[in-house]
């Protein structure tokens, strides 16, 4: 995917962007943009379309289709390179790197700017349109809806949420964001998944965690899809990332998902921990969190 896009950033002109942009612009009308309409939409001659549809297509940009008409359509590496030159235009990256980290519905990669940052690109819909359809509610009211639309609607959730966030809860800062992709700090660490703590930090780091849950909450979000995949635990304590699916604390589902959450977060620490953790009622603790008076698992009644 992007990793394809990345070296071909050299070669794109700006007519190519020009095109790539308005086959975007035409996606938010169908799936297929006819090849007629595509001057109108990026603003080139029709002589200058044809030359930049070739191009694009031979790169893997953009795909083409016969229907009733002729169309094209972005692949997801032509909504890739649109994002990056966005951000590179805006100075704020200036060259890819390696993998981070390779998901179902994100891939993130490091990022040279003013230090090492982490690019996360946001793949909501690709792969699953159907069911993200059906799961976001952020898709649920629209009657025609791409998966670039899906994708960019969970960065830029995802985005608002780190910035309502940060720096009083511990997520990773945000930089910027375009489309489907979002700039933030790199964080270094370890997924708690991957994580064997010593027999006397599992309590203060479950701990932890849901004191970070609790100044999420006061803040007014709720992370919503919590597990032990989007925590990372350093030496420095414990930092949490993956808020797509945030909800504002006053959605009418808030309470229920943040009692999902610790749910989650305990039964990992349960399973994995079993001896270190006592008795918990997770919804007592959650109860708890809401009202801002959570202490240690082991104070909660």
């Amino acid at each position: 995917m992007v990793q394809n896009v990345a070296p071909l950033m050299t070669e794109l002109e700006p007519e190519d962007f020009y095109l790539l942009s308005g086959i975007e612009q035409g996606m938010r009308f169908s799936e297929w943009v006819a090849t007629e309409k595509i001057p109108e939409f990026s603003r080139l001659t029709p002589e200058n379309v044809d030359y930049r549809l070739d191009r694009c297509e031979d790169r893997g940009l953009i795909e083409r289709k016969t229907i009733q008409y002729q169309g094209f359509k972005l692949t997801f590496e032509g909504y890739d390179a649109l994002a990056l030159h966005a951000l590179i235009e805006r100075d704020t990256i200036e060259a890819f790197g390696a993998p981070l980290g390779v998901g179902k519905e994100s891939d993130v990669f490091e990022v040279k700017s003013y230090k090492p940052l982490a690019l996360k690109f946001h793949r909501e819909g690709y792969t699953n349109f159907r069911e993200v359809m059906k799961e976001r509610e952020y898709t649920s009211d629209k009657d025609h809806v791409s998966w670039q639309y899906t994708a960019r609607k969970a960065a830029e959730r995802e985005y608002d949420a780190l910035e309502a966030l940060y720096p009083d809860v511990s997520v990773p800062r945000p930089i910027d964001q375009n489309r489907h992709a979002i700039v933030m700090e790199k964080i270094d660490g370890t997924e708690l998944c991957r994580t064997k703590l010593e027999d006397e930090q599992v309590v203060p780091i479950l701990d932890l965690i849901l004191v970070e849950l609790q100044t999420a909450y006061d803040e007014g979000y709720v992370h919503a899809d919590m597990s032990e995949y989007n925590v990372f635990v350093n030496t420095e304590g414990a930092t949490i990332f993956d808020w797509p699916q945030a909800v504002p604390t006053e959605h009418e589902n808030s309470d229920e998902l943040l009692a999902r959450d610790v749910e989650n977060l305990v039964g990992y620490f349960r399973r994995k921990y079993p001896h270190e953790i006592p008795e918990i009622d997770t919804d007592v603790v959650a109860r708890t969190i809401a009202d801002g008076e959570f202490e240690s698992v082991e104070t909660t009644p």
